[in-house]
Protein backbone atom coordinates (compact mmCIF):
# COMPACT_ATOMS: atom_id res chain seq x y z
CA UNK A 1 0.00 0.00 0.00
CA UNK A 2 1.14 3.44 -1.11
CA UNK A 3 2.39 6.42 1.38
CA UNK A 4 -0.72 8.45 0.08
CA UNK A 5 -3.49 5.16 1.06
CA UNK A 6 -2.05 5.18 4.51
CA UNK A 7 -2.23 8.70 5.03
CA UNK A 8 -5.54 10.76 6.02
CA UNK A 9 -4.49 13.56 4.27
CA UNK A 10 -5.42 12.21 0.43
CA UNK A 11 -7.93 14.34 -1.23
CA UNK A 12 -11.59 13.29 -0.43
CA UNK A 13 -13.87 12.76 -3.19
CA UNK A 14 -17.49 13.15 -3.70
CA UNK A 15 -19.77 9.70 -2.22
CA UNK A 16 -20.01 6.79 -4.72
CA UNK A 17 -23.91 6.80 -3.65
CA UNK A 18 -25.85 8.79 -1.47
CA UNK A 19 -26.18 7.07 2.36
CA UNK A 20 -28.26 7.55 5.31
CA UNK A 21 -25.92 9.12 8.09
CA UNK A 22 -28.23 7.95 11.10
CA UNK A 23 -26.63 4.37 11.45
CA UNK A 24 -22.87 4.91 10.70
CA UNK A 25 -22.37 8.78 11.18
CA UNK A 26 -18.85 8.46 10.27
CA UNK A 27 -16.88 5.96 8.11
CA UNK A 28 -13.48 6.61 6.27
CA UNK A 29 -10.23 4.91 4.78
CA UNK A 30 -7.42 5.59 6.67
CA UNK A 31 -4.41 4.80 8.35
CA UNK A 32 -4.26 1.55 6.66
CA UNK A 33 -7.66 0.57 7.89
CA UNK A 34 -11.68 0.82 7.75
CA UNK A 35 -12.82 2.72 10.69
CA UNK A 36 -15.78 4.36 11.94
CA UNK A 37 -18.33 5.00 14.03
CA UNK A 38 -21.58 3.27 14.35
CA UNK A 39 -24.57 3.88 16.28
CA UNK A 40 -26.06 1.53 19.20
CA UNK A 41 -29.27 0.08 17.90
CA UNK A 42 -30.64 -0.17 22.05
CA UNK A 43 -29.33 2.98 23.43
CA UNK A 44 -29.17 6.24 21.51
CA UNK A 45 -26.73 7.94 23.59
CA UNK A 46 -24.26 5.05 22.77
CA UNK A 47 -22.07 4.84 19.97
CA UNK A 48 -19.17 2.23 18.45
CA UNK A 49 -15.78 2.95 17.24
CA UNK A 50 -15.25 0.10 14.81
CA UNK A 51 -11.95 -0.55 12.35
CA UNK A 52 -10.68 -3.20 10.15
CA UNK A 53 -7.21 -3.17 9.33
CA UNK A 54 -6.09 -4.15 5.73
CA UNK A 55 -4.33 -7.30 4.34
CA UNK A 56 -4.95 -9.12 8.15
CA UNK A 57 -8.27 -7.93 8.33
CA UNK A 58 -7.61 -7.66 11.96
CA UNK A 59 -11.22 -6.10 13.67
CA UNK A 60 -12.11 -4.04 16.67
CA UNK A 61 -15.15 -2.63 18.22
CA UNK A 62 -15.83 -0.91 21.17
CA UNK A 63 -17.98 1.82 22.85
CA UNK A 64 -16.96 5.62 23.09
CA UNK A 65 -16.32 4.82 26.95
CA UNK A 66 -13.74 1.90 25.69
CA UNK A 67 -15.98 -0.91 27.04
CA UNK A 68 -15.94 -3.82 24.66
CA UNK A 69 -18.57 -4.69 22.41
CA UNK A 70 -20.30 -7.66 23.17
CA UNK A 71 -21.29 -9.11 20.10
CA UNK A 72 -17.36 -9.13 18.65
CA UNK A 73 -16.30 -12.19 19.73
CA UNK A 74 -14.36 -14.09 17.46
CA UNK A 75 -16.35 -12.65 14.33
CA UNK A 76 -17.04 -9.14 13.16
CA UNK A 77 -20.07 -7.79 15.14
CA UNK A 78 -23.05 -6.24 13.41
CA UNK A 79 -21.77 -2.95 14.02
CA UNK A 80 -18.34 -3.92 11.53
CA UNK A 81 -21.05 -5.48 8.94
CA UNK A 82 -22.86 -1.96 9.14
CA UNK A 83 -20.09 -0.08 8.90
CA UNK A 84 -18.26 -2.12 5.84
CA UNK A 85 -21.73 -1.72 4.09
CA UNK A 86 -21.61 1.94 4.31
CA UNK A 87 -18.16 2.26 3.32
CA UNK A 88 -18.88 0.49 0.12
CA UNK A 89 -22.11 3.46 -0.58
CA UNK A 90 -19.60 6.30 0.76
CA UNK A 91 -16.60 5.03 -1.43
CA UNK A 92 -17.39 2.79 -4.02
CA UNK A 93 -17.33 -0.92 -3.38
CA UNK A 94 -14.05 -1.95 -5.53
CA UNK A 95 -12.76 1.23 -3.99
CA UNK A 96 -12.93 -0.38 -0.34
CA UNK A 97 -12.00 -4.36 -1.82
CA UNK A 98 -8.84 -2.42 -3.17
CA UNK A 99 -8.29 -0.65 -0.10
CA UNK A 100 -8.79 -3.50 2.61
CA UNK A 101 -6.65 -5.94 -0.20
CA UNK A 102 -10.27 -8.02 -0.32
CA UNK A 103 -10.44 -10.39 -3.45
CA UNK A 104 -14.27 -11.03 -4.13
CA UNK A 105 -15.18 -13.67 -6.11
CA UNK A 106 -18.38 -12.37 -8.60
CA UNK A 107 -19.99 -8.64 -7.29
CA UNK A 108 -18.48 -6.72 -5.38
CA UNK A 109 -20.62 -5.27 -2.89
CA UNK A 110 -20.52 -4.27 0.96
CA UNK A 111 -21.78 -7.75 2.05
CA UNK A 112 -19.25 -9.37 -0.43
CA UNK A 113 -16.38 -7.82 0.99
CA UNK A 114 -17.07 -8.65 4.50
CA UNK A 115 -17.92 -12.05 3.65
CA UNK A 116 -14.61 -12.63 2.52
CA UNK A 117 -12.85 -11.05 4.77
CA UNK A 118 -15.21 -13.01 8.02
CA UNK A 119 -14.07 -15.98 5.72
CA UNK A 120 -10.59 -15.80 6.81
CA UNK A 121 -11.00 -16.01 10.42
CA UNK A 122 -9.22 -12.72 11.56
CA UNK A 123 -8.03 -12.03 15.21
CA UNK A 124 -9.79 -9.55 16.83
CA UNK A 125 -7.40 -6.96 17.93
CA UNK A 126 -6.75 -4.22 20.62
CA UNK A 127 -9.27 -1.13 20.82
CA UNK A 128 -6.32 1.37 21.27
CA UNK A 129 -7.17 3.23 18.13
CA UNK A 130 -10.77 3.74 19.12
CA UNK A 131 -9.86 7.44 21.00
CA UNK A 132 -8.09 8.58 18.06
CA UNK A 133 -11.44 7.58 15.63
CA UNK A 134 -13.66 8.89 17.90
CA UNK A 135 -11.43 12.47 17.69
CA UNK A 136 -12.07 12.65 14.55
CA UNK A 137 -15.59 11.85 14.59
CA UNK A 138 -15.70 14.54 16.62
CA UNK A 139 -13.70 17.43 14.79
CA UNK A 140 -15.81 16.10 11.75
CA UNK A 141 -18.99 17.32 13.66
CA UNK A 142 -17.76 19.95 14.90
CA UNK A 143 -17.07 21.26 11.16
CA UNK A 144 -20.76 20.66 9.95
CA UNK A 145 -22.29 22.47 12.88
CA UNK A 146 -20.45 25.84 11.39
CA UNK A 147 -22.87 27.97 9.25
CA UNK A 148 -22.15 27.71 5.65
CA UNK A 149 -19.43 30.40 4.28
CA UNK A 150 -16.93 30.88 1.93
CA UNK A 151 -14.45 32.61 4.57
CA UNK A 152 -11.32 31.05 5.24
CA UNK A 153 -11.40 28.70 8.34
CA UNK A 154 -7.95 30.11 11.07
CA UNK A 155 -7.63 26.52 11.98
CA UNK A 156 -7.26 25.40 8.59
CA UNK A 157 -4.83 28.45 7.52
CA UNK A 158 -1.55 26.28 7.34
CA UNK A 159 0.10 28.56 4.46
CA UNK A 160 0.22 31.88 4.29
CA UNK A 161 -1.92 33.02 1.54
CA UNK A 162 0.65 34.44 -0.52
CA UNK A 163 3.83 33.15 -1.61
CA UNK A 164 5.81 35.80 -0.27
CA UNK A 165 8.87 35.07 2.42
CA UNK A 166 8.62 37.47 5.69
Amino acid sequence: MSDWERSSTARVLPPARPRKLAKVPFAELTEGRLQGVVSSGSDIGRVYVSSVAAGSYTFACSTNNNRPCGGARGTFCNHILAMVDEAALQYGADRVARYLRVEVAGEVTGSAIASAMTGTRPAQGDSGAAATVFSRFLRHLAYLELPPTTAPLPEMQWFPPTRAVV
